[in-house]
Parts: structure tokens; C-alpha cells; sequence
């Protein structure tokens, strides 16, 4: 058996068989790339193919690695609208392999992660994936979240006005130098918190990278993959964070061409527009919405640069990301004029 960081497929073996899973053969792995945070290993048997997830092995944050809680989401989402992996095994105890991993099955397709993925598909073949990922995300929204077993994933009351303050809190952990800007955003944010109308599942990271698509079939999400940062709250949140996502600003922040920010894609105002009619759900405060996930991705590209600057990042592409910092918060200014509240 090969050896992998952070992986021990002798007592996955042994684990998997005492969680009666059928195995064919001497279990084998192969690192998938492409994830930044969680380590994500294809594992398969003479016949079988499965995806095991685990935190890295240093520098955990567990509320940023919570694998176990990934886990319970999808479980709880088989047999919704909601395509997901089947899950197949979860261990919590940490002497098995030093941290909590879980086991899904492998599913078969794409991911179109960077623009030059993009390259093979047409013009309609991307309409008809953007109208997908949309209609995939309201069905998400629409999810009774009592009813699949998740209602105590979060506390979805208040929630904006807990990522208004989480948001500047990190920041203030994070900053690299002072910004009048950023002061200003978080201020008009802090005052200009909607009431909540509704709360959901979110899934709090959505774009097309986070999900696989059906092989030869760009029109079908096969799975929608990186639940750890779901919870529960505020469906408009996701919905502003994925149009946000869009601002060319992030390829900065991901340290590559992403494909989400391609030109070619549907602007931001029209995955709004498709969403609304995908989910019938109307985007009231939109502004504030799109303010708030801006100030969201600030933060996130000026963590990213705290730890290049400190030395704590592995691999390229890191040394750009404080470069999008004062884009995303001019947007976020810019989407907060002329907003009603």
C-alpha cells in the first residue's frame, strides 16, 4: 500500500470492514487536487470507488474542517432535489487515523474549475449548466430542513447580523494594515441589517468548482460537493455570494484563472435574474446582500495574504490575494448606494 500524508489505508481497511462496507482487494488512494482546505483522497478496491475526506494535519480550525458535519448534511439531503454523494461511512474517533475522516461514494463526472476547462463547452452548454447550478441552489433553499433532520445544524435567526460581526471581527484578527474603506463598509453594513424574511440551508460556498457534473452532460450536477461551511440562515446570502464570486477579482483570491469568473458566464444581475425564477423567492434588500458578500470575500483574500506574509502558505499562487482586498470592498460601497432599508 502506498503511503499518503495523513492517510493510513491499513486501518481504513480494517475500519471500513468493521463498518460492514464490502470490500474487493487491497484498498488503493490517490490524492485529488484542487481543494485548499480539507484533504481529499480517491480510495478504491478491486471494484469499488469511494472519496474519503479528513482535515489537514496541521494548522486545524475545526469550524472550517468539520468533516463530520459534511457528512450529516448530505446524509440528510439523500432523496431531496439536492444531488449529492451517497455517504457511506463516517468515523469520529480520532485513533483510527488522528482526526475524523468520512467515506462517500465516488461519483462519476466533471468539474469545470478554471477558464480553460470551460473550452470544450459551447456557448448553449453553458447556459444550460448556468440555468443547472441555479436550479440546483433554489432546490437547496427550498429543502424543509425539520423535516430531513437538520434543524439543529444552525441557529438561523439573526444570522446576517452574526456574519456582519464575524466578518469584522476576522478582519480585525487578520488585517495586514488599517483601511478607512474597510471601516467604512462594515459601518454601513452594521446599520443597515434587513430583518430576515426567511431562513434555509445554505450551503455557504457555491460556484461551479464546488460541484460535479454529469460525465458529457454539462446540463445535469451529478453532485454538489464542500458542505463544511453549511449551516443554517439566510437563503439570499448564497445567492449574493455566488454572483459575487463572479467579480474577476477572485481568480486573485484562488491563485488561478478561475472559470466562474469567465466573461463568457452569465453577469451577475442575470444569475439574480435566474435564480428568482428558478426559486420564485424575491431578493429583497439585494443591495445590503451583495455589500455583505463582498466584505465576506475582503476578508477572506486578506486572510489569505495575513498567512503568505507569515510564511504559512503552501504552494503558489498566494501572493495576489491582497490585492483583491480593496476591489471587493470598493464593490461592496458601490452596492450599497442608493439602497433602501
Amino acid at each position: 500500500m502506498t503511503e499518503h500524508r495523513g492517510l493510513d489505508l491499513v486501518a481504513l481497511q480494517k475500519f471500513l470492514s468493521d463498518s460492514n462496507v464490502p470490500l474487493n482487494g487491497e484498498l488503493r488512494a490517490d490524492l485529488i487536487s484542487g481543494g485548499k482546505s480539507n484533504l481529499t483522497y480517491a480510495i478504491h478496491d478491486d471494484s469499488s470507488r469511494w472519496v474519503l475526506r479528513r482535515p489537514p494535519t496541521a494548522g486545524l480550525t475545526p469550524s472550517a474542517h468539520d468533516v463530520a458535519r459534511e457528512f450529516r448534511i448530505t446524509s440528510a439531503l439523500q432523496g431531496t432535489d439536492v444531488p449529492v454523494a451517497a455517504t457511506v461511512a463516517l468515523c469520529e474517533d480520532d485513533s483510527v487515523m488522528g482526526a475524523s475522516f468520512t467515506v462517500v461514494e465516488h461519483v462519476t463526472g466533471q468539474v469545470i474549475r478554471t477558464k480553460s476547462d470551460l473550452d470544450a463547452l459551447s456557448d448553449a452548454d453553458i447556459d444550460s449548466c448556468t440555468d443547472e447550478l441555479v436550479r440546483v441552489l433554489g432546490a437547496l433553499h427550498n429543502v424543509d430542513y425539520d423535516a430531513v433532520g437538520l434543524g439543529e445544524l444552525g441557529r438561523p435567526d439573526g444570522y446576517v447580523a452574526r456574519q456582519v460581526k464575524l466578518w469584522a471581527s476576522q478582519w480585525a484578527r487578520v488585517k495586514t494594515s488599517d483601511s478607512a474603506d474597510v471601516d467604512r463598509l462594515h459601518a454601513a453594513l452594521a446599520e443597515s441589517i434587513p430583518q430576515q424574511s426567511e431562513s434555509s440551508i445554505v450551503h455557504g460556498d457555491y460556484r461551479i468548482d464546488n460541484t460535479i457534473l454529469a460525465p458529457g452532460d454539462v446540463s445535469t450536477v451529478a453532485a454538489v460537493v464542500d458542505w463544511e461551511l453549511s449551516t443554517l440562515g439566510d437563503p439570499l446570502t448564497d445567492v449574493a455570494l455566488m454572483c459575487v464570486y463572479r467579480h474577476p477579482a477572485l481568480d486573485l483570491v484562488l491563485g488561478e484563472p478561475a472559470a466562474w469568473t469567465s466573461p463568457r458566464l452569465p453577469s451577475a444581475d442575470d444569475l439574480a435574474q435566474r435564480y428568482t425564477v428558478a426559486s420564485g423567492r424575491e431578493l429583497v434588500h439585494w443591495n445590503f446582500y451583495l455589500a455583505l458578500a463582498n466584505f465576506k470575500l475582503a476578508v477572506i483574500a486578506e486572510g489569505i495574504n495575513h498567512r503568505y506574509r507569515a510564511g504559512a502558505t503552501v504552494g503558489d499562487g498566494f501572493d495576489k490575494a491582497g490585492d483583491a482586498v480593496p476591489e471587493f470592498i470598493a464593490a461592496g460601497l458601490r452596492a450599497l448606494k442608493g439602497q433602501t432599508v
